[in-house]
């Protein structure tokens, strides 16, 4: 039988643990429990958030539940729009603050920071989204755009809707970066062959494709790194 939160032992209550400990004491679904506040009737927030970690089917905990769309959420008896608003809005959260603190090490010149960057908004992403970064001869980043989000498997990008924007920003160099939701981030021969068209183009009208990075899950493949936008320099010259 679920016990109200009232008839909780104190000790055992998320609200007074964090209080008494800190956040870092609580458990997964504690935390949840202290943001919903409320469950429903005959279930308290505690067993509602339990419930709800375990609709993530996609990874265990907190991180599952930035792959919970609005109306899953809602199927859960006891989950309306304010809950489950609450509960995308802590995944928007989270993908924010980490995106804040890579920004500090972003160097354009080093992919790795470029993937930090993005490594949080893109990884939990179930379709292709690919990204165009536009800067400035000193590599200052003048804005970036996002250019399309495909199926789970491609994404097409137009070379002229690209270099339209670019031009808008009146950028000098581009960088691309796109996701794999498959998780592994092996450049496909797709991804070659749009680079190849993007670069190629840009050489005619003056903005320079510097490199290209896929993004998968905790891992990353950069162009310029493997050696591949090197390969296209080449081939196009």
């Amino acid at each position: 039988m679920n016990i109200s939160m009232k008839n909780m032992p104190e000790e055992d209550r998320p609200y007074e643990k964090c209080k008494r400990s800190g956040p870092q004491a609580l458990t997964d679904a504690e935390l949840l429990a202290v943001i919903l506040r409320t469950g429903r009737q005959g279930t308290n927030s505690l067993e509602l958030s339990k419930q709800i970690l375990q609709m993530c089917r996609y990874e265990n905990g907190l991180t599952g539940l930035l792959h919970l769309t609005l109306p899953q959420l809602k199927e859960l008896e006891g989950v309306g729009d304010v809950k489950a608003c609450q509960i995308m809005c802590i995944g928007e959260l989270s993908k924010r603050i980490s995106r804040s603190g890579a920004k500090k090490m972003l160097d354009f010149r080093n992919p790795a920071s470029i993937a930090d960057y993005y490594m949080e908004r893109l990884r939990h992403e179930e379709q292709e989204i690919v990204i165009c970064m536009m800067l400035d001869t000193k590599n200052h980043l003048l804005g970036e755009e996002e250019l399309t989000r495909g199926t789970v498997n491609q994404s097409l990008v137009s070379p002229r809707e690209l270099f339209l924007k670019a031009l808008s920003y009146h950028a000098v160099q581009i960088i691309l970066v796109h996701n794999h939701p498959s998780g592994d981030p092996t450049p496909s021969r797709e991804d070659i062959r749009i680079t190849e068209r993007i670069f190629t183009a840009g050489q005619i009208i003056g903005i320079v494709l510097t490199d290209h990075l896929v993004i998968g899950d905790r891992q990353y493949a950069s162009f310029m790194e493997c050696g591949l936008m090197e390969e296209i320099r080449e081939g196009s010259a």
